[in-house]
């Protein structure tokens, strides 16, 4: 047999072998063959419309398998649409399988509507199953009679399943304890009745229901820390009597201003009369020229007048002659 006869069947085997090799690398045979011996029929038609579709089919058939062996009616139908609208196929069975052990009632539509509201599903059945422990920040709240207590909460929550998609997060709950921490201390009438019993802070705060709307169910609200803080209510009065003086202050050197410059006018009105007692003593000597002047008082008359005049004032400096050796 010469070389040109071997020929044709080396081509047939090289050409052979490349079409199997495109074949195997485009249907997936071996996990045709794995989905097969778990006991899920998958069709080769299925797995090559997969790729057609731009899906990997190991994201589909893997999860399927264990969705079979775990008892789950879930479908191929159903994983496919999830994974087409963006989903964690993976994530969305081991949920659902973790619930089934668990024995909580979570369907596929559910845990793929968590899934795809952007919330990890599995941890969602794991915190169902093990409650978390929440601590919250330091809560500052005053009491009635002015201290304050610096207060530390741990919160123990578990998911709620049907309030998953929806409901509100952890910050909701912290912020909630937190106010309700407020409102409890504030409605205390001494600090020492919430130092001597903390538990009426997690009793009253848990009666309020704070869990609604939420993606948790509040299970216990326990007081881990509680300190003594300031004493505002004495800092509040200190202030408000610092502020009360300086406005008394205010108001003192607003009169003292006031009286200062009604003496100023005072001072200002004596000046003026006194210039118009000048001004009437001026016309004094005109009065007597024109009384002279016109005979209505003579020489002897205004003579008489001088020497009253004269002895006034002789009076006057002994008056203030007398004063002085007085005193």
């Amino acid at each position: 047999m010469d070389d040109t006869s071997l020929l044709g069947p080396i081509v047939i085997v090289v050409l052979a072998i490349i079409v199997l090799s495109i074949l195997f690398s485009f249907v997936p045979v071996m996990l045709w063959i794995s989905a097969m011996a778990s006991g899920v029929y998958v069709g080769l038609t299925t797995l090559i419309g997969m790729r057609l579709r731009r899906i990997t089919p190991a994201r589909i058939v893997n999860p399927l398998i264990k969705a079979h062996k775990a008892g789950l009616g879930v479908n191929i139908q159903q994983l496919e649409t999830h994974f087409l609208a963006g989903g964690n196929v993976d994530r969305v069975v081991d949920a659902l399988i973790a619930a089934h052990r668990a024995d909580i009632d979570l369907v596929f539509e559910r845990a793929a509507a968590i899934d795809l509201a952007g919330r990890d599903v599995l941890q969602a059945v794991q915190m169902s199953v093990n409650p978390r422990v929440i601590e919250t920040p330091v809560v500052s709240a005053v009491a009635k009679d002015g201290i304050e207590l610096k207060v530390i909460a741990r919160v123990t929550v578990r998911a709620n399943i049907e309030r998953l998609v929806g409901g509100a997060g952890e910050e909701t709950i912290i912020a909630r304890v937190g106010e309700g921490i407020v409102t409890t201390i504030g409605s205390s009438t001494s600090h020492k009745a919430v130092l001597e019993n903390p538990d009426s802070i997690s009793n009253t705060v848990l009666s309020k229901g704070l869990d609604a709307g939420t993606a948790f169910e509040i299970l216990s609200i326990d007081i881990a820390d509680i300190d003594i803080g300031k004493n505002i209510g004495a800092e509040l009065q200190t202030d408000q009597a610092e502020a009360d003086k300086r406005i008394a202050q205010a108001k003192a050197e607003e009169r003292r201003a006031m009286a200062v410059a009604q003496e100023q006018e005072m001072r200002a009105h004596v000046v003026e009369m006194r210039a118009k007692v000048v001004e009437s003593e001026a016309e004094v000597p005109k009065a007597l020229a024109e009384a002279l002047r016109s005979g209505k008082m003579g020489v002897l008359d205004y003579y008489q007048l001088q020497n009253i005049d004269a002895d006034t004032k002789m009076r006057r400096t002994i008056g203030d002659t007398g004063e002085d050796d007085t005193e």
